[in-house]
């Protein structure tokens, strides 16, 4: 099952007021597993950013300035998305700000029908909280070293992980769970798991050419008997 964990960030808290979209950021997951595949886009909001909302996520609006607009960007998101279920923390906020710049460009709005908000289901499951982002990290010893400010892509990227522990599947399903059909959810009351669907495409091998050439430099230091020469075949002097 695909799945994008999806966040934005924004010059403030009401586009209503004016405020608009700066960043987003969105990571695909198959089977609660993120497959490396992302979709990320500084944003022009044509107007400044304020300091209180760039002492939070550290975009200034001098650092905007030429990139694209949200006209410019709209479709690929779109496309990268497609109909998949969305997977938001407070996503009232998100969609909201999403619906309104999808407006302003004249396109349909997205449906809460097919979003999945991570604070409802932290608040169903820790009542006391609390349940930011960065609690629900700490309460599930996730890393977030590497997150200095609020960032879309990092953001959505360590959401990812909160979002597994919050549905209880710390225990990677590795493909063998499919959602969706009444057959697939028959068999998984029975206590049966449907079989996986094979990708329709192979994800891509993130290995280049230079990669391949160091390893095996590196495979030809450890000798005739590394064990990586019944793969690779013997290495040649």
């Amino acid at each position: 099952m695909r799945e994008i964990v999806l966040d934005t960030e924004t010059t403030g808290l009401d586009p209503k007021t004016g405020d608009r979209l700066i960043e987003i950021g969105g990571i695909e997951i198959i089977n609660r597993i993120p497959t490396g595949v992302e979709f990320h886009r500084f944003i022009n909001p044509e107007r400044n950013v304020p300091m209180e909302a760039q002492n939070v996520h550290g975009i200034s609006t001098e650092f905007l300035i030429g990139k694209p607009l949200f006209r410019e960007v709209y479709r690929d998101f779109l496309a990268f998305i497609g109909d998949d279920i969305l997977v938001i923390h407070n996503a009232q906020f998100d969609v909201n700000f999403l619906n309104h710049e999808l407006g302003l460009v004249g396109e349909k709005p997205l449906s809460f029908d097919r979003v999945v908000d991570t604070l409802a289901l932290a608040r169903r499951r820790h009542p006391a909280g609390p349940n930011s982002l960065d609690a629900l990290c700490k309460r599930y010893g996730i890393d977030t070293s590497q997150r200095t400010k609020h960032g879309a892509i990092v953001d959505s990227l360590l959401l990812a992980e909160v979002y597994v522990e919050l549905l209880g599947e710390r225990q990677a399903t590795f493909g063998l769970q499919t959602i969706g059909s009444g057959a697939a959810t028959s068999e998984r009351r029975n206590g049966k798991r449907a079989a996986a669907k094979p990708r329709p495409e192979p994800l891509p091998s993130r290995l280049t050419e230079a990669d391949l050439v160091a390893h095996r430099s590196f495979i030809e230091k450890m000798g005739a008997k590394a064990i990586w020469n019944r793969f690779w075949g013997a290495v040649t002097s």
